[in-house]
């Protein structure tokens, strides 16, 4: 009977869990992303997906987290009681599967490859309005100007991070989830899990983040300036008389310009216009529009979340480095929106038509939650003040702008170090 009870207990993941309390934490953790993305619904599309990765990926014994290869390739992992080492590289597919489990298959096959988040970005394109930006194409700057968070975070980060691990960190900056993850797999994958869920933890906090930073570096007087009637005091002489055409001829000319200035921003940038160009062109591309909208994007965000989630293990997550990710992303994001308000503050001084500063916070690449949530908070010093659309020039600009910062660092890092 001792015997029966002794090969029980073993079967369980008692033993994995008594040898290291380090699972329980991350269990916990695991359960919190899990309450925000339920009960708060913060980012549930991506945390909860996210969530049931860490949750799987730390179940001792269970084979289901991600074994991070070492920079020449390497993983070294346990078979058949014999540790083992090979280059990830020279394994095929169904090695990865058969010797490391079906979560390190995805993630090799999908995340690593960096299929997915150029594919999302394609679905984020076919979802993305550039009408409000094209209408006030000056609003604009104030989405180039909100990558200064990204930048300052690059050159403080890099006082105690590798370079490429700096860069990493500080294209949290940019509020882009999927920027996030393929900056991270070009330049430091083994922080791709805190990497990822800074990124999309801070995104889903931006409700609480932009009103603090907003709050702390703007007068009541500047969040009264009623865009609307700045309009009517200096109403703008260039009048667009086909917008559609417009509308199609952007994202053409965009793939084109980055393409010739950033070439390594074309992986996101590409796909991001030509999911919003099929999405413009209308009823002929009606089908592509909604498969990339659809379908598509929610398959590769279900596996997206899945395989990041998964990379939150034990050995990789409870570290310093970590602690010091979470810091960093955070004034990534708050030196973001505060590039965004002095970008304002700078243009307010010399122009006649006043612009919100509202309108420079929301420079992110979190559309529309920013916006959202920018409007929100000029209703509340005037209920006739409407920003959303004004946020929202600036906030598609700041989805162009995160990508092409990430194809700088991209470009520019790997040189420098």
């Amino acid at each position: 009977m001792n015997d029966i009870f002794e090969s029980i207990y073993k079967m369980t993941a008692l033993d994995g869990f008594l040898a290291n309390p380090g699972y329980i934490v991350m269990i916990a953790l695991g359960l919190v992303l899990l309450y925000l993305g339920i009960k708060k619904e913060f980012e549930p599309l991506l945390l909860v997906p996210i969530a049931i990765g860490v949750l799987i990926a730390n179940i001792p014994d269970a084979n289901m987290g991600v074994i991070a290869a070492d920079g020449k390739g390497f993983v070294n992992y346990m078979l058949d009681g014999k540790e083992v080492s090979k280059n990830i590289y020279e394994m095929s597919l169904p090695e990865i599967a058969h010797d490391l489990g079906i979560m390190n298959f995805l993630y090799y096959a999908l995340i690593k490859s960096g299929l997915l988040p150029p594919i999302i970005f394609m679905g984020v394109g076919a979802l993305t309005d550039f009408g409000p930006m094209l209408r006030n194409l000056k609003l604009a700057i104030f989405g180039a100007a909100a990558q200064l968070g990204i930048f300052m975070v690059l050159l403080i980060g890099s006082q105690f991070f590798e370079l490429n691990e700096a860069a990493s960190l500080a294209i949290i900056g940019g509020a882009d989830g999927p920027t996030a993850i393929f900056t991270t797999l070009k330049l430091a994958p083994h922080m791709l899990g805190p990497i990822a869920i800074a990124a999309y933890s801070y995104m889903a906090l931006v409700p609480v983040i932009v009103p603090l930073v907003v709050k702390l570096t703007c007068s009541e007087n500047e969040l009264k300036i009623n865009m609307k009637e700045q309009d009517k005091l200096y109403p703008s002489k260039n009048e667009i008389k086909n917008m559609r055409v417009l509308k199609i001829l952007f994202p053409i000319m965009v793939i084109v310009l980055v393409g010739i200035v950033v070439p390594d921003a074309v992986n996101l940038v590409a796909l991001l216009m030509f999911g919003n160009l099929i999405k413009e062109i209308g009823n002929n591309t009606f089908r592509l529009f909604s498969a990339a909208s659809g379908g598509i994007m929610n398959t590769a965000t279900i596996f997206l979340g899945l395989c990041v989630g998964a990379t939150m293990t034990v050995e990789s997550f409870l570290d310093f480095k970590t602690i010091g990710i979470v810091i960093g992303g955070f004034f990534a994001f708050g030196f973001s929106i505060f590039g965004g308000i002095l970008m304002v503050k700078v243009w307010n001084m010399f122009a006649k038509k006043k612009i919100n500063p509202l309108v420079g916070a929301t420079g992110l690449s979190a559309v529309p939650m920013a916006s959202r949530v920018a409007n929100e908070i000029a209703l509340k010093y005037d209920k006739k003040n409407h920003v959303l659309n004004y946020c929202m020039s600036s906030n598609v600009a700041g989805v162009i702008g995160s990508a092409v910062a990430a194809g700088i660092l991209i470009a520019i890092v790997p040189s420098m170090m």
